[in-house]
């Protein structure tokens, strides 16, 4: 490409903003343009990031709690390549290599919010289950949303922000221009890599700040039940950063509310009660529990129950999505719709009758899969368990694309959630109880969590192939190849670290499957359910919603652990310190692209290190540092080195000009 051609490469004025009556939108790539996309080339890098990202977002999932979106990291990669390679017209090769290796985000949120609630259970999970279970619902995650393509990416151009879409389509505008953004990611992920590589291998500071380590923090977590935790690591404080302030401040609101009102107050009110009606196993008075054990016992069921009414105020709200993506499906399906011959190169899907069929398909192995493999060829449990996975999954996309529309954050936990409490109340009102009701709840869970991610993923590959002007349907063709090699690599990685550190352990926090055991153990069981607590969740949930707050966002916060939602707050104020300390709009934009890349290194890095650590240990190589961590210096020291990081952040966005 020449530099002529390289300075020709940008986005349109009108790809942000609504369109005027009349106006079209027209992609950098037109759809008269014959360019490569599906080549030998994009292919196998897409799957090699597939499997490199897939073990990385495993391990940072499973340690703390958040999967990143690896849209980002995967488009600059790319980029690097094709400029090291010198291949030309490489735009639509490097969208192709992200689309297929963003596979990896997806199915592995799909995975480890529920799966690792099975070995924490005492259930059998071998590769097998697995893998079908993943692979099933990411299949069944990219056949739902493509026929609400056209709505969300064309129909609404412009009245959705999509921040991720915006931020991995300007990467690989920027990348077409040059591909130097590359630096900056590899220089952070070095640096964030490092950092989290020495936590988490040699202990050489403690993984988290706590307020104990003065004596009156020690006191108020004793006598009050009043506590402050942050974890310090690198790739947490990158996924603050993309997050964003105001998201993040919702988000930890939510685990203040309870960490630091709930928690305290039932304290209070039943110093010396037992408050195990619906779980024999808690016998301590409440008064006498750590403000974690609390949290662990009652506080995060009140968020449990807002993450459930949130879903539901979500799909209430996407109803007329859901009609209107039906409705044109179905005349598309009679031939009714627009001819193939009329369908321009960069809006022709997967036809829907292979849609349609496919989608059957799909549910009939996912059907075979629950009647031989899970519900041990009982006809009736089967037929139950596959017509609430259709309907949930389906339900649910819409919300799914609408949260990462708006937001950039799809709340698939949450939904998952909800899912599973209906399916355990459900598959116990069949006859399906204790283990074996547990573990088919929780397959079940798993095919709807991986659907809804994948579904919330996919649209944003879609948005950004919109923008630029690739082949949708050749974006759609080769997300199910990503999707079942992401399947088998997250499944070995989950099976590796479960033998390396042990779900049961409390090594690994998988906030998200620590609060989906927590839900089905009682129901299967016949121990009943917090549902009062429930209840009080799913009222702050209404009244957010009324209030124009995020409802799903201060749910979210009440059930995962503080000391991971801090740090996102932190990354979210450095954004924001970033972007506004200037007087010069552009050098704030600038400012806060670079913020991006170094964070996206952050999280790369951190999370990619974090895979090495625990290959490591479950090759014998491991050191004891849990002496070292219960002194109180190992945190002083942490927060040293956090700010020291936190310093390197705002000082390395500043090397930046205007664009």
């Amino acid at each position: 490409m020449t530099e002529k051609e390289k300075d020709a490469v940008q986005l349109p004025d009108n790809a942000f903003r609504e369109l005027h009556d009349g106006e079209e939108y027209k992609p950098i790539m037109g759809p008269e343009k014959t360019i490569p996309e599906v080549t030998a080339w994009s292919v196998t890098w897409g799957l090699l990031m597939v499997v490199l990202f897939s073990a990385a977002a495993a391990y940072l999932g499973l340690k703390v709690g958040q999967v990143f979106e690896a849209a980002i990291p995967i488009a600059i990669i790319a980029i690097g390549l094709s400029s090291a390679t010198k291949r030309r017209n490489a735009m639509g090769e490097n969208v192709i290599i992200q689309s297929i290796g963003a596979c990896s985000g997806a199915v592995v949120a799909g995975a480890i919010f529920v799966m690792p609630a099975i070995y924490m259970l005492d259930l059998q999970a071998d590769f097998l289950r697995v893998f079908i279970a993943s692979s099933l619902g990411g299949i069944l995650g990219i056949l739902f949303l493509i026929p609400f393509r056209k709505y969300f990416v064309k129909d609404m151009h412009g009245k959705y922000p999509f921040p991720e879409a915006t931020a991995t389509t300007q990467v690989l505008v920027s990348g077409a221009k040059g591909g130097s953004q590359a630096k900056p990611l590899l220089v952070a992920g070095l640096i964030g890599g490092l950092y989290d590589f020495i936590v988490a291998t040699f202990g050489l500071w403690n993984e988290n700040f706590t307020s104990r380590v003065v004596t009156w923090g020690q006191q108020l977590a004793d006598h009050a039940k009043l506590v402050f935790k942050v974890n310090t690591g690198a790739a947490v404080l990158g996924l603050g950063y993309i997050i964003g302030l105001r998201y993040a401040a919702i988000i930890c609101f939510g685990s203040l509310a309870v960490w630091w009102l709930i928690v305290p107050g039932m304290a209070l009110l039943f110093p010396d009660t037992v408050l195990n009606q619906w779980d024999p196993n808690i016998v301590t008075p409440v008064g006498e529990m750590t403000p974690e054990a609390i949290f662990k016992a009652y506080g995060r069921s009140i968020g449990i129950g807002g993450i459930a009414m949130a879903g539901v105020i979500g799909i209430i709200k996407s109803w007329g999505i859901i009609k209107s993506a039906v409705g044109l499906a179905a005349r598309e399906m009679k031939g009714k719709g627009a001819g193939a011959e009329e369908v321009v190169r960069t809006q022709r899907d997967i036809s829907f009758k292979i849609i349609a069929i496919g989608s059957v398909l799909t549910l009939m192995v996912t059907f075979a899969f629950f009647y031989a493999g899970v519900m041990d060829f009982n006809l009736t449990h089967a037929v139950v368990a596959i017509l609430l996975v259709a309907v949930i999954a389906f339900l649910f996309t819409t919300v799914a694309a609408n949260a990462i529309a708006i937001v950039g954050s799809n709340p698939v936990s949450g939904m998952t959630l909800m899912t599973l409490i209906l399916a355990s109340v459900v598959m116990v009102a069949v006859g399906l109880k204790g283990n074996a009701g547990m573990l088919a709840a929780l397959l079940m869970g798993a095919v709807v969590c991986t659907a809804l991610s994948m579904a919330g993923s996919f649209v944003t590959d879609l948005k950004i192939g919109y923008w630029l002007g690739t082949t949708p349907k050749k974006q759609e063709t080769w997300k199910f190849l990503g999707t079942i090699v992401s399947a088998a690599t997250v499944a070995g990685v989950m099976i590796v670290l479960n033998k390396t550190y042990g779900f049961q352990s409390g090594k690994l926090a998988a906030p998200q499957a620590n609060a989906m055991a927590a839900v089905i153990a009682p129901l299967m069981n016949g121990q009943g359910a917090p549902w009062l607590l429930y209840g009080i969740g799913a009222v702050i949930a209404l009244v957010l919603d009324r209030c124009k707050i995020s409802a799903l966002a201060f749910a979210l916060g009440m059930f995962i652990p503080m000391e991971l939602n801090i740090p996102l707050l932190v990354g979210g104020a450095v954004n924001w310190f970033v972007t506004t300390r200037s007087q010069d709009a552009e050098v704030n934009k600038a400012r806060g692209e670079k913020g991006t890349l170094l964070a996206s290194g952050f999280i790369a890095g951190g999370a990619l290190m974090g895979v090495v650590s625990a290959l490591l240990k479950f090759g014998g190589i491991e050191f004891n540092y849990d002496a070292w961590w219960a002194n109180h210096l190992s945190e002083l020291l942490s927060l040293a080195a956090y700010l020291l990081l936190i310093t390197y952040f705002i000082i390395a966005t500043r090397t930046t000009k205007k664009a």
